[in-house]
């Protein structure tokens, strides 16, 4: 994955790149594996308890074109059996999708909550990291958000944290700071900065210029 893509792309490819080469990509390593020591071996080691892991977690990706209800079930049950899994970071991002698309603010904090604890990946701590300071942003907790993007993070993520960062103190009417936020955002665009972060600093701009 490109550190170029935003943290919505880079979770998105993460979970496709999983559902369609996860069991190969294990398969492989079970075969590579059973050629050198012998199959038996990892048949009751780690190496099996990763592939149950992964057959599960598909089965909780399938449900997600069902019944709501049953797949939040079905995912925090599978969270609450794999606690050591990455899966279960993965999990939690999509719990949180799944309830932010009804606006349940409060469950999307939790399972966010969860993603970061239980992610032992920088790139998917980041992720569920930035979403969770847009959600407390969403519900006015704007120094919790400020507070939740001090964690150190990756330096590729560096302009989404600054985005973020900028957000959260226009609404609290902190202009000056929105602005160097913005403009630190676009300077650590390692490509061009998106259209609309351009245009939120414009737009900045414009209101300080009529405000004096």
């Amino acid at each position: 994955m490109s550190d170029h893509q935003s943290e919505e792309q880079q979770v998105e490819a993460l979970k496709a790149f999983w559902s369609e080469n996860g069991n190969a990509i294990i398969a492989g390593l079970v075969l590579g594996f059973a050629g050198f020591i012998g199959y038996g071996y990892y048949n009751d080691n780690k190496l099996q308890q990763e592939i149950n892991t992964s057959e599960a977690y598909q089965s909780v990706v399938e449900l997600a074109a069902g019944d709501e209800k049953t797949y939040r079930e079905a995912g925090e049950k599978f969270i609450s059996e794999n606690t050591d899994s990455s899966y279960s970071a993965l999990t939690a991002l999509a719990l949180a999708k799944e309830a932010a698309s009804h606006k349940d603010w409060p469950q999307v904090e939790t399972y966010l909550k969860t993603a970061i604890e239980k992610a032992s990946n920088p790139g998917m701590k980041a992720i569920a990291t930035i979403r969770l300071a847009r959600v407390q942003i969403e519900s006015t907790q704007y120094d919790n958000a400020l507070t939740t993007l001090a964690t150190p993070l990756p330096e590729s993520f560096k302009a989404n944290v600054e985005e973020t960062k900028g957000d959260a103190y226009l609404k609290q009417d902190k202009v000056d700071l929105a602005r160097t936020a913005y403009q630190t955002a676009i300077d650590a665009s390692e490509q061009s900065a998106s259209p609309t972060l351009q245009m939120k600093l414009d737009d900045l701009a414009q209101h300080i210029v009529l405000a004096k």
